[in-house]
């Protein structure tokens, strides 16, 4: 079908310069001036350690199961230990940034959180927590997208929803309206393989030749949304009030998240990602692979909060990952598939300075299959709660179907 969503989620390669905007993009931009709520969410791929990201510490079954991988319990003059958060968690050391955060209210985490789906396959348990319905494969959207359809925009801005990659991400595949941005120092908006071996003429030439009026049309918008994000220019907005991103992908992706909230071209929901959490082998604890990744992760979050200033106060960013990793470490001084994980989330709306959800300990008779850290907290509870506290977000029904929200753990003021 031949729509302008399709091809801001699927085309454009390159970006033209118009001297006015059109009718539509006129209309989006004035829209945009109102200040709006922002989600930002991130992905943490490959299965992030939850049990030493926030470490247990007061578990001494924590220590038995982990004799090589453990952090060491908060300690004077431990330059390694956990950083104490409320004399049961502590924060693993890389992520030293994030402390002041915690501290002052803005980040509270949700331990015992995730998937209830049992499946130790990445691929699988990714698409259930893209998709929003766990198990159940034929869902055709992303609980995102759905969520952007619960609260219609008009008109919408076309950079409302925004992930920034090569290529629409699960999460936000579906009928409603969001464009997937691989770097905005080149203004591209992307599209599948055959689309770009179809440009070498000029992608404006691709559309002009076009005998299907509507396609036509489409091309046009889409030049014209490029030119819009062009006359923004995001990149001249560098991070304020002292904050340095990390150079890594995450970090510089973030950096530009920052920059389309800065630009107004109306952006109300962005997802990004980060991978390499599968640590299968030589893990580390307070140092080594888990922990450089962790670094990487906490500076840049806290590079973000310094650098949106007031504008934190329309903000929440929420982290999830497909699982957790088992209990157990294994014989690579690694840990294996899991089940429950834990889950950040800043902003100025969060309850920070808590460790939320029942936590179901460590023993085992406590663990799921013997093995992992057992769920108590649903992921759609905590996600149904930042739509329906922060974005305003009513029918959660109509965004996680099939699942009624149980009550809220409390991790957004109400």
């Amino acid at each position: 079908m031949n729509t302008r969503r399709v091809f801001l989620k699927n085309g454009g390669l390159a970006f033209v310069g118009l001297s006015t905007l059109p009718e539509f993009l006129t209309r989006a931009v004035a829209s945009t001036g109102d200040r709006k709520k922002i989600l930002v969410v991130l992905f943490q791929r490959g299965a992030a350690d939850g049990l030493n990201i926030v470490v247990p510490f007061a578990e001494p079954n924590y220590y038995k199961l982990r004799p090589s991988i453990a952090i060491p319990a908060p300690s004077q003059g431990v330059a390694n230990a956990a950083i104490d958060l409320d004399g049961r968690f502590g924060l693993h050391r890389s992520l030293a940034s994030l402390e002041p955060l915690f501290k002052k209210g803005s980040l509270g985490i949700v331990h015992a959180a995730g998937s209830p789906d049992s499946t130790r396959s990445h691929f699988d348990a990714q698409d259930y927590m893209e998709s929003g319905t766990p198990g159940l494969k034929s869902t055709a959207d992303g609980w995102l997208n759905r969520g952007l359809r619960a609260q219609k925009r008009e008109p919408a801005s076309p950079f409302r929803a925004v992930a920034m990659g090569a290529s629409l991400p699960r999460v936000l595949q579906g009928t409603a309206p969001a464009v997937a941005l691989p770097d905005l120092r080149q203004f591209q908006v992307m599209g599948p393989q055959q689309v770009q071996q179809s440009t070498a003429g000029g992608f404006e030439a691709l559309y002009a030749q076009t005998a299907d009026k509507k396609l036509g049309s489409t091309g046009r918008e889409t030049f014209e949304a490029i030119s819009m994000l062009k006359r923004a220019d995001p990149a001249r907005y560098q991070p304020e009030n002292g904050s340095q991103y990390p150079r890594g992908r995450f970090g510089q992706s973030l950096q530009q998240v920052a920059q389309l909230i800065k630009s107004n071209v109306g952006l109300e929901i962005a997802f990004l990602d980060s991978g390499g959490w599968d640590t299968h082998v030589n893990q580390g604890n307070a140092q080594g692979q888990l922990a450089n990744l962790l670094r990487d992760l906490g500076d840049a979050l806290a590079a973000f909060h310094r650098d949106m200033g007031d504008r934190m106060a329309d903000i929440v960013l929420v982290t999830m990952s497909e699982f957790g990793r088992t209990a157990h470490e294994n014989g690579n001084r690694g840990t294996d598939h899991g089940h429950a994980n834990c889950m950040f989330l800043m902003g100025a709306g969060v309850n920070g300075g808590k460790v939320h959800g029942r936590w179901p300990g460590l023993e085992r008779e406590q663990l799921n299959e013997g093995r992992d850290l057992a769920l108590t907290t649903d992921f759609r509870t905590v996600l149904g709660e930042v739509l329906d506290r922060h974005l305003g977000v009513g029918n959660l029904a109509a965004v996680f179907p099939g699942f009624a929200t149980p009550k809220y753990v409390g991790v957004l003021k109400a």
